[in-house]
Parts: C-alpha cells; structure tokens; sequence
C-alpha cells in the first residue's frame, strides 16, 4: 500500500496543482464573457495586464490552498490507515514544503495556460472542453526530464517521497524551465487580453 500511495500522490498533485484554480480562472474569464461582465471591467482605466494577472494571482491562491488541503488530507489518512504507511512515506513538514515548492511552476503554468485558453471561449462549457492533462508514469531521470511540465512534476515529487538528494542543478533546470514557461503563457494571456474582440460575448 505504501509503495501504492507513492506512485498515486505525484499522479494526483499534478493534477490538482493543474485543475486547482482552472474553475475560478475560466469563470473570471470565459464566465464573465459569457455573462457579459468582461466588458466593463476591460472599459475601467485599469491596465490590462493587471486584470490578468490579478485573475492568474487569485487561481494560484486558490491552487495552493488546494494543494495544501491535499497534502494535508494524505497525511493525516496515512497516519490513520494504520501498517506503518504513514513511516514509509516522507510525508513530513520539510517534505511537504518541498512537495508545495516543486508544483509551484506546474500550478503558474496551468493557471495561466487555462487563463489564455479561456481567453478564446465563448462560455464555460467551451473553456472546460480545454481542460486535459497527461499522467506520465515514473521512468529512468534525466537532466532534461526537469525541464518538460508534468513529467518534471512527476519526477521530482518521486524523489522526495523516495527521500533521495534533489541536487543544485536539477532544481535549477526545474525551476528556470518551469518559471519560464508559466511568464510567456503569463505575457501570452496579457496580449490575448489586449484583443478588442474578447470583450465582444457574441
């Protein structure tokens, strides 16, 4: 069961850090375009690239507070679930730190990929059709493994789980490439905001 829940827990925190602000993103964009409440907002003399970002801020809030409650949810029942199986995983405070640390480029990356994809929808149910994600399974690691989203992800939580050394450059790969990928989908959805035709709901 042990060995169950380390494969499982990488799987699912790609997953929610992915999915954990995408409803409050395409609801404060394709959902305010869809109730026609875009307009006004892009018509305030407020810069376009705070809007989006004030957007892209509250769903990584809102993610982290996701991820967290997860974290949190998965220790407490691997304590309670009795075998040793909250001993056999390294489920504790610096671990889930780390944990936070290493999805904090995927939960940027999602929130604003979501944020420029949503740009484009008409309604909710058109946003949502966007939402995919990829599960990768655990493979031999490479250097330039932690630069490809959602396999970084994957990787790096297995070494923590694993307790294995995460050494300088591998987190440098890790964090550059994820960081750097989330500010071009960030500057991606500021300019699809700058589009006249987004305010337009029709």
């Amino acid at each position: 069961r042990g060995v169950m829940l380390s494969v499982l827990l990488p799987v699912l925190l790609t997953i929610t850090s992915f999915v954990g602000g995408a409803y409050l993103v395409m609801d404060t964009t394709a959902g305010e375009r869809e109730r026609q409440s875009l307009e006004p907002l892009l018509a305030t003399p407020a810069a376009r690239g705070a809007i989006v970002s004030g957007k892209i801020a509250a769903a990584c809030i809102t993610g982290m507070a996701t991820l967290l409650l997860t974290l949190l949810a998965f220790k407490l029942s691997a304590q309670f679930s009795g075998g040793g199986i909250g001993r056999q995983l390294n489920l504790g405070v610096a671990s889930m730190a780390q944990m936070l640390l290493v999805m904090l480029p995927m939960l940027f990356i999602g929130t604003a990929l979501l944020t420029f994809l949503s740009a484009s929808a008409k309604s909710m149910k058109e946003a949502q059709s966007h939402m995919t994600w990829l599960m990768l399974h655990p493979i031999k690691s490479e250097l330039w493994q932690y630069a490809v989203p959602f396999l970084a992800q994957n990787q790096m939580l297995l070494k923590v789980i694993r307790q294995e050394t995460i050494n300088a450059q591998v987190w440098a790969v890790y964090l550059a490439a994820g960081f750097g990928l989330a500010l071009v989908l960030w500057w991606a959805a500021v300019r699809r905001y700058h589009q006249e035709r987004l305010a337009i709901s029709g």
